[in-house]
């Protein structure tokens, strides 16, 4: 059953990427004569050409996967079975999280590489862009000081990582500096990079670090914000492109391992395929949509596309590739997820009773992947897992911090990026310290999937200004809108009931910008009759 699962989701993501993919190219007038931003309006920062789209691919699918298409299939699979979790991954992928994807990098791509938040000013009003983007930055605050302290933790329990973490960032620039400034052959650049990391990976093992201090958790979150400013101001392609094109070997890597094992040694599916329509985490429309986000369809994404990729594609011809491409990839990490742990628990109670032990998504998915690898890797596969899904943490992490510095200036029209970036770093430092992330983190999985919904409705707004086909984005955007009000009201009840109004505060408010983004896109002159 694993094996003919695996050959259909390749067959299914196949056609998606070379006729869909096709179609889309053709619906958003792509066109390689015309000059990108990366070019036209080159900066020597932010605005660089990549020197290959293999490297810019790179850095686009570490940023968008992170441990999203492990963490969310895991859940859901516990909660509603592998069947509609597998369904929703395949199509969610092909449908709608390819569209988002690519439709946010074109979009960025025809307006100066503007994030598609500040788009929304052209295109609905300036009371959209400011709703907009105000909630974004607010997203990617809570984003930085989560994902800070989850590594920061992370280094504290595993300590074996640490040195291939923060080795890989004077690598990075070794990588950046020879590729773009010594102009060295890429391929023996390449081969180098991956040589040293591995390297590093042996050396962490052999040498695990420890914090010198006793708070030991603060110290690693001080050394992670003043990563996340360098990361910020410094050229894309001396740190953040190259670190992140090297950490994406390490997920090409256990993804072709992880495959291997399956095709190799097909594990026998344990789990059910339906658990139950409704559960203690609510229904499955429209639960399921947003605790799947990342592997199927995450308004994230389009902050990365419209945010750091558009600002470094050097062609529109690379735009498939990197846009749609990518999406498919993160869909087949999601597959694989799915597959490892559906073999590699015996029940529904076997694999509840992992996901609340210590390690929770993470580590029952370390358990699964060391399964299917165990017959080739032995027990070095969990090992593999939980240190590749950990660098991907950083990732987020560093990304995440430069869009906020775009978002910043576009909002708050703060130009001096050192500013910029000393502003977001302060802000999510102070919630990361305090320890108040944890209050409102509950939230996040709608209101990311809210992010998706106004993308959407963004591209879809855009395609008519046009005047080209919007159909293929027209359910998507519907979709996504009404399934984020369900899940939104849904946790509205639920904190109503166990009298938690600073959710259900924060909760109400993001109904009430998807709702006013709804009546925003009515007023606009395109909607009115001639």
């Amino acid at each position: 059953m694993a094996l003919i699962i695996l050959l259909f989701s390749f067959l299914f993501f196949s056609f998606a990427y070379f006729i869909y993919g096709r179609f889309l190219e053709r619906n958003f007038g792509i066109d390689p004569r015309r000059p990108t931003p990366a070019h036209t309006k080159k900066d020597g920062v932010d605005l660089v050409a990549s020197r290959h789209w293999t490297i810019l691919f790179g850095h686009h699918f570490a940023s968008i996967a992170g441990a999203g298409p492990i963490v969310g299939p895991i859940i859901a699979v516990s909660l509603w079975g592998w069947g509609p979790s597998l369904l929703w991954i395949v199509l969610g992928t092909i449908l709608l999280g390819g569209v988002h994807d690519f439709g946010s990098l074109i979009v960025s791509l025809r307006n100066d590489a503007r994030s598609i938040s500040d788009i929304s000013e052209d295109l609905i009003s300036r009371r959209a862009k400011i709703f907009f983007s105000s909630f974004v930055l607010l997203a990617l605050i809570l984003v930085i000081a989560v994902f800070a302290v989850l590594t920061a933790k992370t280094f504290v329990v595993q300590p074996e990582i640490v040195l291939p973490s923060l080795g890989l960032i004077p690598l990075a620039i070794f990588v950046g500096i020879s590729l773009y400034r010594l102009k060295f052959n890429q391929i023996l650049v390449t081969i180098l990079g991956i040589i040293v990391l591995v390297i590093l990976l042996f050396l962490g093992n052999l040498f695990p670090l420890k914090s010198p201090f006793p708070q030991e958790i603060y110290f690693w979150m001080i050394v992670l914000f003043f990563y996340c400013y360098f990361a910020s101001i410094l050229p894309v392609n001396i740190l953040l492109q190259p670190r992140d094109y090297l950490s994406s070997f390490l997920l090409f890597f256990s993804l072709i391992i992880g495959y291997l094992g399956i095709f190799l040694s097909p594990p026998k599916i344990n789990l059910p395929i339906f658990i139950s329509w409704n559960t203690e985490s609510g229904s499955l429309w429209p639960m399921l949509f947003v605790t799947i986000a990342c592997g199927a369809i995450s308004g994230f994404h389009s902050l990365i596309a419209s945010g750091t990729t558009s600002k470094q594609i050097s062609t529109e011809k690379d735009a498939r590739k990197i846009g749609y491409g990518a999406m498919v990839m993160e869909g087949l990490v999601a597959v694989m997820a799915v597959l490892a742990i559906s073999g590699a628990f015996s029940s529904e109670s076997a694999l509840n009773n992992a996901l609340k032990g210590g390690g929770g998504p993470i580590g029952a998915f370390g358990e699964g992947f060391g399964k299917i690898t165990h017959s080739f890797l032995g027990n070095y596969g969990r090992f593999l897992a939980l240190l590749v899904l950990n660098a991907f943490i950083l990732t987020t992490l560093d990304t995440a911090t430069r869009i906020c510095r775009y978002i910043t200036t576009e909002l708050l029209s703060i130009k001096n990026r050192h500013f910029s970036t000393l502003f977001v770093v302060f802000i999510s430092a102070a919630l990361a310290f305090t320890g108040k992330w944890d209050k409102i983190w509950p939230i996040f999985g709608a209101s990311n999937q809210l992010v998706a919904a106004l993308a959407l409705i963004v591209i879809f707004t855009w395609l008519i200004s046009q005047k080209r086909r919007f159909f293929f984005v027209t359910f998507p955007a519907i979709f996504m809108l009404l399934t984020t009000l369900g899940a939104l009201l849904y946790q509205f009840k639920i904190f109503l009931k166990e009298r938690n109004f600073l959710l259900g505060g924060i909760d109400l408010v993001l109904v009430l910008l998807a709702l006013f983004m709804i009546f925003e896109v009515k007023k606009v002159r395109l909607f009115k009759k001639k």
